[in-house]
């Protein structure tokens, strides 16, 4: 896929000179790679690409096989439907919410770029701060409802002050985040491993030991609701992880090619999010009465004696590393929207403020959260699904169908280029996504006509991602994409080394 080749975005772009803060690049030179990440938002190099295409599956899979997860696959149970269809619709969910998100990993090694900072081709350089204040917001809720896991997590098991797990929590996100991105990379790949092993001991040990009564397998108690409220929350579940994944694939040489970071991407948070939802699903289904942590433990008992502290710890672990993307992403998000609003230049100090205040905030959040986390997360989810769902419609249309990733490295860190400071096309397909979802939508105890008249169901995602694609394409259809072309490719003329 042809995409605007470049380096280091800041100097003169065909239309003006791109930020020179923006562009600021680590020092060149031999010896060792620095221990400290120096890139966030600016332009990786061909010369710096590295690593291999298939460790996408281990940060993706560590990244998705968690206790958050596991709590998503309890919603269904807790809603009334029974256990074998709630398992198919966690299955069927992880697998369309999952499809969209591995999409947008394959533009990181093609653009070399972090995931959000890719939008202001389709939203313009200030109108992208729209869609990074919702992502913004989502790096510091989810981190916020881990945080709240584990403390609770390690209260039930060793009365550890939820407050003191809180700020340790914090301290290891900050720390992993600070040296970045290889090292989340290879811790990604240890828990991997580990996790597993874990779920495959469980997942055996259920078979062998069948602990379910028939009307949790009986497929004909098919309970409408709770399935389509299942499929769809697993679906926003998995599509919420849009925002990250270029983020954790932009050091990738771009010959690793679409395919393979797709599939490598999806294989990843597709097995090891149905996998960990499952978890979730068995423990409600045979312990509906308890907590998420209780029932985890009991069911990693009732699997194997003894297991259920094991199991528990063992999907609390990736917690750590989750929240090291979310503040490595908060930052990378929250220096993209500094960089459009003034002239800053980029520095490590300035990445580790970022990284620090992303933690701090979601830290404060918190303390100061009430205990009721699953009705909460479910609602944080139906939130996101109708928040992220015409951002996602909208830039891999452009992507793939529009600009079928042709882009200016140069000219997306210039405030007045090709791609303006308001770009009304991306902004009226978003716009026009959101307000038709919302008749569909159920968020807590508010329900849309249309959500009304389907009995409760929300089924805002699909309508939302048609809706805002289709407005988009047809909006584009007056765009001059052969004067663009010739543009991208006098903008970033020479920015890579010839033979690079």
């Amino acid at each position: 896929m042809a995409v605007g080749t470049s380096g280091s975005p800041g100097t003169t772009g065909a239309d003006g000179p791109a930020r020179s803060g923006a562009a600021a690049p680590p020092p060149a030179g031999g010896g060792r790679k620095p221990v400290i990440e120096a890139r966030s938002i600016d332009y990786v190099p061909l010369a710096e690409r590295h690593g291999k295409v298939w460790h996408l599956f281990p940060v993706w899979f560590a990244g998705d096989a968690h206790l958050a997860t596991v709590a998503t696959g309890a919603i269904g149970v807790g809603l009334g439907g029974n256990l074998v269809w709630t398992a198919i619709a966690v299955v069927l969910g992880c697998a369309l919410g999952t499809f969209f998100m591995a999409f947008h990993s394959t533009q990181g090694p093609q653009l070399g770029l972090p995931q959000m900072v890719q939008s202001r081709p389709q939203f313009g350089f200030i109108g992208a701060l729209l869609v990074w204040l919702v992502a913004l917001t989502t790096y510091i809720g989810y981190n916020a409802f881990n945080q709240i896991l584990v403390g609770s997590t390690l209260d039930h098991l060793a009365d550890v002050p939820t407050g003191a797990s809180y700020v340790g929590y914090a301290v290891i996100a900050i720390v992993l985040a600070v040296v970045g991105y290889d090292i989340i990379h290879k811790a990604s790949r240890w828990l991997t491993y580990v996790v597993l092993v874990a779920l495959a001991l469980f997942t055996v040990c259920v078979i062998v030991v069948h602990p379910f009564t028939h009307a949790q397998l009986d497929l004909g108690s098919f309970a409408l609701t709770p399935f389509l409220i299942q499929l769809f929350t697993a679906a926003v579940y998995q599509l919420s992880w849009s925002i990250y994944v270029s983020d954790y694939s932009r050091y990738l040489p771009p010959s690793v090619g679409v395919r393979s970071s797709f599939w490598w991407t999806y294989l990843g948070a597709g097995v090891g999010g149905a996998w960990m939802m499952l978890v979730g699903t068995v423990a409600a289904g045979l312990f509906p009465g308890k907590s998420l942590v209780e029932s985890v433990i009991s069911a990693g008992d009732r699997a194997l004696g003894g297991f259920g502290v094991a199991l528990l710890v063992i999907t609390v672990l990736p917690l750590l590393t989750m929240g090291a993307l979310n503040v490595y992403g908060g930052s990378l998000t929250l220096l993209s929207s500094l960089d459009s609003l003034g002239r800053f230049r980029l520095t490590v100090a300035r990445r580790i403020g970022a990284l620090c205040v992303v933690a701090v905030v979601s830290t404060a959040i918190a303390f100061g959260a009430s205990e009721n986390f699953v009705e909460e997360f479910g609602h944080f989810l139906s939130v996101l699904g109708t928040l992220f769902t015409p951002w996602t419609a909208v830039n891999l249309a452009d992507f793939y169908l529009v600009r079928r990733g042709r882009y200016s490295i140069r000219e997306i860190f210039n405030p007045r280029g090709i791609y303006r400071r308001w770009n009304w096309r991306g902004l009226l397909a978003y716009g026009t996504g959101f307000v038709v979802m919302l008749p569909f939508s159920v968020i807590g105890d508010a329900e849309g006509p249309m959500a009304r008249l389907l009995g409760g169901l929300d089924v805002s995602m699909p309508v939302g991602l048609f809706v805002a694609a289709g407005v988009y394409l047809l909006v584009c259809r007056s765009l001059d994409l052969s004067a663009e072309r010739l543009a991208v490719a006098a903008a970033d003329a020479g920015l890579e080394p010839e033979g690079t």
